[in-house]
């Protein structure tokens, strides 16, 4: 036992190819070790939502144990419902030696399983210092109500499941840092490559699908750093892709940087005309933006940039490309064309839009 609730190391039990319900179980489990009953869950709340009140959202059964453990797996209750509600919402421990008498307890699952709730101890689960669930046990073998001791343990045990919680929690936090540029916050080349393959698989497989690629560089940005200096150049890079995800009006586009200060937009399910619109609405807006007019995270003076302007190449998928073979020959001949469109923008004076293959486009 010593050995388990030894905070201070990993926990030797729990690898981490065992996804988090499987690792709950088992957690709910070990438990029911120390704290023998005949029942057992963990109810939690979706951390990746945020409700303006929480009696608003729903908690769900993620581990259970018991003859009709089964059933529970996946099923919802309101979050103010009954005991865990209660629990979840308060913060606080609760046990009762009685379910069918308190007023707290919520019957509807009882009554659709056939089953009869006696004794009972739920306690919070908590991330940091927010409640983010409830493990239950029911009807405690060998005595009448849950002890002092039990609430002890079974409050350790809930810190192993906020652990476990947080493990899952921070590896999916890292795997979206990997995908991210760490100066502008929009995706990086590498996850751009990944992203832009699947976007042109999923138009290819639609007959009608379409999707256009638009590569943006910033005009005369070289003389943002000259000038003003590398820490001022790096504000602009940051506050740009801001302003980028402030006008993507689409979950599915894709905006990432592709180095320097070169840009890339993938709008799935878009023909060329409303990706030379977007180009558009995007370099107007940059010509209407002052950078770094407060103090910043990396630019510590206000200088006030007025008149940064970019230059956009637009290719899409339905109107550039024939029957090519391979989604990687695909991948690369759309970035080529994109590419080469916008340094024609370059070479016919800047702050404007190029589509592949035509004339230069100012539709603003």
């Amino acid at each position: 036992m010593e050995r388990f609730l030894d905070r201070g190391r990993a926990r030797p039990q729990f690898t981490t190819e065992l996804n988090l319900a499987e690792n709950l179980t088992e957690i709910l489990r070990k438990a029911n070790q120390f704290v023998p009953s005949a029942a057992g869950s963990i109810l939690l709340d979706n951390p990746l939502v945020k409700w303006e009140s929480r009696e608003k959202g729903n908690l769900t059964f993620i581990a259970a144990f018991g003859d009709k453990s089964t059933e529970l797996l996946g099923r919802s209750i309101p979050a103010s419902a009954g005991i865990a509600g209660h629990v979840y919402l308060s913060g606080e421990t609760y046990t009762c030696s009685d379910a069918s008498t308190d007023q707290r307890f919520y019957q509807d699952i009882d009554q659709e399983l056939d089953h009869v709730t006696q004794s009972l101890i739920a306690i919070p689960v908590r991330i940091e210092k927010e409640v983010c669930g409830v493990v239950e046990l029911i009807n405690r073998h060998g005595a009448a109500h849950y002890s002092r001791e039990d609430r002890n343990l079974l409050e350790i045990f809930a810190g192993y499941i906020s652990v476990s919680i947080q493990n899952v929690l921070d590896g999916r936090q890292a795997q979206e840092i990997a995908k991210r540029d760490n100066l502008t916050g929009l995706f990086n080349d590498r996850y751009l490559h990944i992203a832009l393959s699947r976007a042109i698989e999923k138009a290819q497989s639609d007959d009608s699908g379409d999707l256009t690629v638009l590569f943006i560089d910033l005009d005369y940005f070289k003389q943002v750093n000259d000038t003003h200096g590398h820490l001022a150049g790096s504000q602009v890079l940051r506050e740009f892709g801001q302003l980028l995800r402030q006008e993507l009006n689409d979950e599915k586009i894709i905006a990432a940087r592709y180095g320097g200060d070169e840009f890339v937009v993938v709008i799935p399910d878009h023909d060329l005309t409303a990706g030379i619109d977007f180009a558009e609405r995007l370099r107007v807006s940059l010509t209407r933006k002052t950078f770094c007019h407060k103090p910043g995270e990396i630019q510590p003076d206000p200088i006030n940039l007025n008149g940064i302007t970019c230059s956009i190449g637009v290719a899409s998928l339905r109107r550039h490309l024939g029957d090519e073979k391979t989604i990687e020959r695909t991948k690369s001949t759309l970035l080529r064309l994109a590419d080469s469109a916008m340094y024609v923008a370059k070479e016919t004076g800047r702050n404007r839009t190029a589509v592949a293959g035509e004339p230069v486009r100012r539709r603003f």
